[in-house]
């Protein structure tokens, strides 16, 4: 097993325990199966995963211990996320990014911020002018650098400080403020003194 891989689990309305044996298929089993598997492919593509699908009689007690008791039931990284319906395909993106986050660090460097951000266009410009070549993440246009970028920040910062954007990352290493960023692009950074933290904040976090 790939130890940065996320597990997903799946628990579907089937099995046998002793004289009891489940007859009538689940439908909202079924689409929750296609729904994780169409994910997996598309939002969560290149994300290690370790999928399982259970039938839940044969192991009821498993996810009861959890907190599910109701199949559909889905788990990710040991935490049930959903159960007694299909599942919401952004739970899920949301739950195994946050997971995937947790287990394997950023690397290089990279910008997340959205197109109507005079900051980010400014964070853009000011790394171009420094010659660092780096990656851009539009948390509006797309879910999967929304969830990261949220994931990777708030552990960083004052939990009661608001997130905003820009976002950036350097070397795999988190900017947290104007002067900061000043350091790395050796020319003084405009800092945004709008209310929440980003990395062109005025007060390094």
């Amino acid at each position: 097993m790939d130890k940065q891989a996320v597990n997903i689990t799946i628990y579907r309305w089937a099995g046998d325990w002793g004289p009891f044996h489940i007859k009538i298929p689940c439908g909202e089993c079924a689409l929750t199966k296609d729904i994780v598997l169409d994910t997996l492919n598309n939002e969560l593509d290149g994300i290690p995963i370790e999928l399982e699908i259970k039938d839940w009689l044969n192991e009821w007690w498993q996810p009861l211990l959890k907190g599910g008791w109701h199949a559909p039931i889905v788990m990710v990284a040991e935490k049930v996320i959903s159960q007694g319906h299909a599942l919401n395909r952004g739970v899920l993106t949301q739950a195994v990014i946050e997971a995937h986050c947790q287990q394997v660090p950023i690397v290089g460097q990279h910008i997340f911020g959205k197109q109507s951000c005079p900051h980010c266009q400014r964070a853009k410009t000011y790394l171009q002018q420094a010659n660092i070549e780096y990656t851009y993440h539009d948390v509006i246009t797309n879910p999967r650098a929304l969830y990261e970028m949220l994931s990777r920040v708030k552990p960083l910062i004052d939990p009661k400080q608001p997130v905003t954007v820009p976002q950036i990352w350097i070397d795999g290493n988190y900017i947290g403020g104007a002067d900061q960023l000043s350091a790395i692009v050796k020319q003084q950074v405009e800092p945004n003194t709008e209310r929440g933290q980003c990395s062109m904040s005025v007060k390094q976090n």
